[in-house]
């Protein structure tokens, strides 16, 4: 008799423990496929449009080619990576974008972090508020460099003249006169234009964190710096990941401020100045499309290395875990 009532016990359990698996594990690959049919159009017409200028920048890399003598065409294979690997100049100007790319992105994700806060628990006029803070966004990056330009400049800029209580800063200070100060100009023009596409990426975030989960920290007595660490952040890790990894992508092709508002004078050349440097003024298409090789590879890698260091788990993001 007793072992007739075991008997449909013991795969009761494990049926039911099973069932939660497999139809979690159907709605991942239902969402997968629906996921792939979405952004293949999308992917279609990229490749299309990618793909053949990539492969060219390839091909021309490979070669010593020089648009003065088109006719002086010579096939050199790695000669033009190990030519830009072994030059200095690539290093400093590597170093150069990495430390605007670092320093730009993580005054970003405080400060949009901040704005997204305000824009999230704004009672009076949200609409409002959230349209000046994504105002500087809508601007067009040459507008804005040309604008902080004329901002810090020495004769007509009211920098010098509004902060001349700082230590370091007098009215006749020139900006661009100096490495430090002059890419201080440049992050600080980065700054202010991108924060509001940060904080917009944290809203959407932030939107997703459950009011539910703060207000139980609440009851059980967490103070705001807890609710912050132990229960928003944690929760916004997917969307921090997405905002730091757009910014940072960008941020490391940093071209327009640039070339406004110093042309790399003052060792301020970033990566993608030296590459157009190299095929715009200097007509070098192969040693300029190895650059764009190089620059294009390490876009890669630096996607892959945030995906990684934030580690988050896209099926228990949407819910699944």
């Amino acid at each position: 008799m007793s072992a007739t009532l075991e008997t449909p016990k013991t795969p009761t359990p494990s049926a039911g423990h099973q069932k939660p698996r497999r139809d979690t594990s159907d709605r991942a690959v239902a969402e997968n496929r629906l996921g792939l049919k979405l952004v293949a159009p999308a992917v279609v017409i990229m490749v299309i449009v990618t793909a053949y200028p990539m492969l060219r920048a390839l091909y021309l890399s490979l070669f010593r080619y020089r648009l003065t003598a088109p006719d002086d065409k010579e096939f050199i294979g790695l000669s033009n990576y190990l030519t830009v690997l072994g030059d200095p100049l690539f290093w400093r100007d590597t170093l150069n974008t990495v430390l605007i790319m670092v320093i730009t992105v993580s005054v970003e994700l405080v400060i949009g972090f901040a704005f997204a806060m305000v824009m999230h628990r704004v009672i009076f006029a949200p609409g409002a508020i959230r349209t000046a803070i994504l105002i500087p966004y809508g601007i067009i990056t040459v507008v804005s460099a040309f604008s902080w330009q004329f901002t810090f400049s020495t004769t007509n800029g009211w920098v010098n003249s509004w902060f001349n209580w700082v230590p370091g800063i007098d009215p006749d200070l020139n900006w661009f006169g100096g490495h430090w100060t002059a890419m201080f100009a440049i992050m600080v023009s980065e700054i202010w234009k991108t924060t509001p596409f940060m904080s917009l990426l944290l809203l959407a975030g932030l939107s997703q964190v459950s009011e539910d989960m703060i207000e139980a920290a609440k009851v059980d007595g967490a103070t705001w710096t807890q609710r912050l660490t132990k229960v928003i952040l944690p929760n916004m890790r997917a969307a921090i990941m997405v905002a730091v990894l757009f910014r940072a992508l960008d941020a490391f092709r940093i071209f327009d401020n640039i070339f406004v508002m110093t042309r790399g004078a003052q060792n301020t050349e970033s990566s993608s100045f030296l590459t157009y440097r190299q095929v715009i003024e200097q007509l070098q298409l192969g040693v300029g499309s190895a650059l764009s090789v190089l620059l294009f590879l390490t876009v890669l890698l630096l996607a892959y290395l945030i995906t990684k260091l934030f580690r988050v788990d896209l099926a228990q993001a949407r819910g699944e875990g």
